[in-house]
């Protein structure tokens, strides 16, 4: 019989300050004053009401420039060019696959936006049409690039370097869009044996560090060979070490993931799912993080 962990409630101390000295955020509630003053522009997540410009969702107020609105704390992913993503195809369609990528409407990815497999450069023909199911089925899950957005708000994918494509063997991690850090690259392989794809619309994907990559398969072909177990429990670790951080809403990117693993190394993977465990390592990386920037 498996056995069973129990905890008594407890109170929990305050965490401290997550973000850095002298960074703190202007966060508002709907319904909140940002501005009295009428020489700001409003955008997202505000409107005007009596001279005044006021928060229409919970999160934080961003400035550029006169341009005054809200990043929303939690929202559906809203797509811009160039962004990274990971996504799960939901529909083969005549000449494009539907994709969900945690955004309002499914996102498209056609089939003139793919390479085609080996890398060949021709235009599609109907023979490519009905393999369409040979090169992705539903279910699958993909890594992809936003090449455009639609005017209902839709994203257009592309999958044009050896980069992207269908993806093999891992754990998907979904979080929240405003948690993941933008940066130069959302591909990250890990000294500590494994990569992931942070995609810009929450979805994390884990893996096992290939020992070369494939140039020649056009992103379609996957390896299925059993994953050794050294690897699978750095993959787990690093998935509790996400959920650990996003539990405490701390940024993710490729630094805070890789203190976060070294400091819970001195512990169980399954026992970084404890509150009591969880706060020690998040606090462990959080200072680490503070001593970087500081």
């Amino acid at each position: 019989m498996a056995a069973v962990t129990m905890r008594l409630p407890q109170v929990r101390g305050p965490l401290g300050a997550s973000a850095p000295r002298g960074a703190e955020k202007h966060l508002v509630a709907p319904g909140d004053t940002i501005t009295t003053d009428t020489g700001y522009m409003r955008g997202h997540g505000t409107y005007v009401e009596d001279d005044k410009l006021i928060a229409s969702v919970a999160g934080v107020v961003e400035r550029v420039n006169k341009l005054v609105c809200v990043r929303a704390l939690k929202a559906r992913y809203n797509g811009e060019v160039g962004d990274i993503v990971v996504g799960r195809i939901t529909e083969v369609q005549q000449k494009r696959w539907k994709v969900e990528t945690n955004s309002r409407l499914d996102s498209v990815l056609l089939l003139s936006s793919i390479n085609l497999p080996g890398g060949e450069l021709r235009r599609r023909s109907a023979e490519d049409e009905l393999a369409m199911r040979d090169y992705l089925q539903e279910g699958d899950l993909i890594s992809a690039e936003v090449q455009s957005i639609f005017s209902d708000g839709a994203v257009s994918l592309h999958t044009r370097s050896l980069k992207y494509g269908k993806l093999a063997q891992g754990v998907l991690v979904q979080v929240s869009p405003s948690l993941v850090k933008r940066q130069k690259t959302h591909f990250h392989d890990l000294p500590c044996g494994a990569s992931v794809i942070l995609g810009n619309n929450g979805f994390i994907w884990i893996y096992p560090t290939a020992e070369q990559k494939e140039e020649e398969a056009g992103g379609f072909t996957t390896n299925l060979e059993p994953v050794p177990l050294s690897d699978r429990e750095v993959i787990s670790r690093l998935r509790n070490c996400i959920v650990a951080l996003v539990t405490h809403k701390m940024m993710l990117f490729d630094t805070s993931i890789l203190y976060c693993y070294e400091a819970s190394l001195p512990h169980q993977i399954k026992d970084i799912l404890k509150p009591e465990v969880m706060e020690e390592i998040v606090l462990e990386a959080r200072q680490r993080l503070l001593d970087l920037e500081g």
